[in-house]
C-alpha cells in the first residue's frame, strides 16, 4: 500500500462537470475520510457535487446507475467491505465491482472505483486519507471520475 506508481498527470479540472458521490455507511470512520478526500478533490476541481448515502457496498451499483441516468457526467462510488469469517466478504465485494463496472459499461460514463476490500479496519484507516494515512483511495477515486469525463469527451469528439 505505498502508493507506488499513482498517476501525476490527470486532467482533473470538473468545471461544468455534475459528479455523484454514492457512498455506504458501514464503517462509519473509514467511510468518512474516503467521502472528505473526494469531496475535497471535487469541490477544488469546480465540478457541482451531490451526494448519495445508500446502506452498504451492495447497493451502489444501482443508485450509481440512477445518478448517471438522471444527468450526472461520473460517478465516484466509495464503500468498505471488511473481511470476515463467512464468503459474505466476497458476494459483496464480487457483486459491487461486477455491478460497478456493469453500469459504467452501459451508461458509457465512468465510475471512480473507491469500494476498499479489505482484511481488517487497520488496512481501511491507512488507505483513508487520514493524517499519517499512506494512501487516499477517496482522492484517488474522485481523480479517476475527472480525467476519464474528459478523456471520453476528447474521444467522442473525434
Amino acid at each position: 500500500m505505498s502508493g507506488e506508481g499513482r498517476p501525476t498527470l490527470l486532467d482533473i479540472d470538473g468545471k461544468g462537470l455534475r459528479i455523484a458521490v454514492v457512498a455506504g455507511t458501514w464503517h462509519e470512520r473509514i467511510m468518512e475520510g474516503l467521502l472528505t478526500g473526494a469531496l475535497t478533490t471535487l469541490e477544488q476541481s469546480g465540478a457541482e457535487v451531490e451526494v448519495l448515502r445508500v446502506p452498504g457496498s451492495f447497493e451502489l451499483p444501482v443508485v450509481a446507475k440512477a445518478a448517471l441516468e438522471a444527468g450526472a457526467d461520473g460517478v465516484v462510488a466509495l464503500g468498505v467491505i471488511i473481511r470476515g469469517g463467512t464468503p459474505h466478504f466476497e458476494f459483496v465485494s464480487n457483486a459491487a465491482t461486477d455491478g460497478l463496472t456493469r453500469v459504467a459499461l452501459d451508461t458509457g460514463k465512468p465510475v471512480g472505483f473507491g469500494v476498499l476490500t479489505l482484511d481488517d479496519e487497520q488496512q481501511g484507516i491507512d488507505r483513508a486519507g487520514f493524517p499519517g494515512s499512506k494512501e487516499d483511495k477517496g482522492r484517488e477515486a474522485a481523480e479517476a471520475v475527472l480525467a476519464t469525463v474528459r478523456v471520453l469527451a476528447r474521444v467522442r469528439r473525434g
